[in-house]
């Protein structure tokens, strides 16, 4: 890429990214945690994106209280916060033992299960850390992200979540779902974040509310004739998480499209059950319901 037009605000926010890494690093994980945190926990119910997000509570659980969604959606800004700060230390935290797992059995089947693999997992609490167990298992996964508006910040981003990705890490494009059938065909394994709004996806329920989801992950599973794992992920304390599994697998009612459709919706239905439990944990300020 020739970035000769890059305007004055992608070097600034460059800079700003760059510099508030190293400000973090100078911290040490989990100062700087903490300390992020709290200045989202402060300043994000100031924006536009507060209202959205108690908007989107009141829907999906409308027997909450104002007071309730509010606390939610403060400790959802923190956890934010949080997740941002430890972008700049994944590496750290997924050599570390600061997550520990729920269901291992789940894992260790879906591990063992012969071809290609697919996981998904919701933004929940630090969702980037959801591949690393099957990366330490030695899988190689690959994965699909959307680029930043900022080139200069993107990449950056980008190297710091790529060791995660040892099949890759791949910018979306019309590309994409041709060359991940390949990887799952060949053995591989994909991993997929899929609980936020797909425009071009199909209507299932969430929340008792029809929402656009894309089926792409069931079809890779269908294709590998394999189960999904569904992992979802909580904070406990500090820098400590908690990670769940759950097996989708895939129905032989010979019907594909209806098949496509019953996975994507049970994977939708497990991410339900987990936020309903940890309702603080997961992202309501996207527009999920369009």
């Amino acid at each position: 890429m020739r970035f000769a037009w890059r305007p004055a605000r992608h070097r600034l926010e460059h800079r700003l990214f760059g510099a508030a890494g190293t400000l973090f690093r100078l911290m040490g994980l989990e100062r700087a945690s903490a300390i992020s945190g709290g200045i989202w926990r402060a300043v994000a119910p100031l924006t536009r994106r507060h209202g959205r997000a108690l908007n989107h509570l009141a829907l999906a659980l409308p027997d909450t209280t104002a007071a309730e969604r509010e606390a939610i959606v403060r400790t959802m800004w923190e956890n934010l916060g949080r997740t941002f700060a430890e972008a700049f230390f994944l590496r750290e935290i997924a050599a570390g033992d600061r997550v520990t797992f729920e269901n291992q059995a789940a894992f260790d089947a879906w591990r063992a299960w012969p071809g290609g693999k697919v996981a998904c997992a919701a933004h929940l609490a630090n969702w980037e850390l959801a591949i690393a167990p099957a990366t330490r298992s030695g899988l190689a996964p690959w994965s699909i992200y959307k680029r930043l508006r900022n080139p200069l910040v993107d990449q950056d981003v980008h190297a710091l979540r790529a060791h995660l990705y040892t099949g890759g890490l791949v910018p979306k494009d019309a590309g994409v779902p041709r060359q991940f059938l390949r990887v799952i065909r060949g053995g591989g394994t994909v991993g997929l974040l899929t609980d936020l709004r797909d425009g071009a996806g199909d209507l299932v329920p969430f929340f008792g509310r029809p929402a656009h989801t894309t089926t792409f992950p069931a079809l890779l599973a269908l294709s590998a004739g394999s189960p999904i794992l569904v992992s979802c992920m909580r904070r406990v304390a500090g820098v400590r998480f908690v990670q769940s599994y759950e097996l989708v697998h895939m129905p032989a009612s010979g019907d594909r499209r209806a098949d496509l459709l019953a996975v994507t919706a049970e994977v939708q239905a497990v991410f339900e059950r987990f936020i309903r439990q940890w309702p603080d944990q997961w992202m309501w300020a996207h527009r999920r319901w369009g």
